[in-house]
């Protein structure tokens, strides 16, 4: 179950496996989606995330792309806009339509080849991808394909990331799908606060990065990670409060990465609404952290 279970939700990837980079896109309906972003991450690195504020003029949508490259990948963005300027789907501005395509990106460029990255015919070609039915690929594909985590104790002792997804049914209500792409500095842990993807020690097990961290001991954080999120539901909501839906999805990272929202760390998670159905907030936000958090693990047990 993932996160294309939510009506008028598409996914796609482009993946370049021996240049370990790659980018998603999440392609809403041509009328576009609400949305809102929070950025919790000290070093992120994103584009368009002002339009979500609440306030701002324009108050749909598009698709999000989620990138590899750093900031260099941002260019997938265009691609995915010229995808949707072809289908004249966009925001109408005098004759022209824009498409609007908030996009942010993890930093893979320490591992496979640094000088390569996706730019917008890859974005374009993910959108392509994303017209094929059924559920999108998860592990090391699209913007997860260079992904890592558990970098605390150095990049050689990582473990490998990647792209998860999953879908959370409120009974009677609405649904809730969410997308992860997994590049932390931290480990992810289960619901029991074990290991299953992390930092390793010399004998090849999982050190718990958390622990050594606790007991004062010696760590060599580096930059290039982030953690980044989509969390979709056919609910109603306004822009204020998918900005507050997207707050309470960041719960899942503080749940499964351990730490997480560090200085080294770019985290983003969007929110988007694309439906009509009644629902209450906090509810909503339960069912977000616990598809965001599913999502987490699978990205990690996928790409392991």
């Amino acid at each position: 179950m993932s996160i294309v279970e939510v009506p008028g939700v598409r996914v796609g990837h482009w993946t370049d496996a021996a240049a370990r980079t790659g980018c998603t896109v999440v392609l809403f309906p041509s009328e576009g989606a609400v949305a809102g972003v929070d950025v919790r991450g000290s070093a992120p690195a994103t584009r368009e995330t002002d339009l979500l504020r609440p306030g701002s003029l324009v108050e749909r949508v598009h698709a999000i792309c989620l990138c590899g490259g750093s900031a260099f990948g941002l260019g997938a963005a265009d691609g995915v806009m010229r995808y949707l300027r072809e289908r004249e789907v966009g925001f109408p501005a005098g004759r022209h339509r824009v498409p609007i395509v908030p996009a942010a990106a993890v930093f893979d460029l320490g591992v496979g080849a640094a000088e390569v990255f996706p730019g917008p015919d890859q974005g374009y070609a993910a959108c392509r991808d994303a017209e094929r039915t059924g559920p999108p690929a998860e592990g090391a594909v699209g913007a997860g394909t260079g992904a890592t985590v558990g970098k605390l104790l150095g990049p050689e002792r990582g473990s490998r990331g990647g792209v998860g997804t999953a879908v959370v049914r409120l009974p009677g209500g609405p649904t809730v799908g969410a997308l992860a792409v997994v590049n932390a500095l931290g480990d992810v842990v289960d619901r029991e606060g074990r290991v299953v993807a992390g930092a390793r020690d010399d004998a090849g097990g999982f050190a718990d990065a958390w622990r050594t961290l606790l007991e004062g001991r010696s760590t060599r954080p580096t930059f290039g990670n982030t953690t980044l999120g989509v969390v979709v539901t056919d609910a109603a909501l306004g822009k204020a409060q998918c900005r507050k839906l997207a707050e309470l999805a960041q719960d899942a990272l503080a749940l499964a990465i351990r730490p997480a929202h560090t200085l080294f760390d770019g985290d983003a998670v969007f929110a988007a609404s694309v439906g009509r159905a009644a629902a209450e907030l906090t509810g909503l936000g339960a069912a977000a952290v616990e598809a965001m958090r599913t999502a987490i693990e699978r990205a990690v047990v996928a790409g392991g």
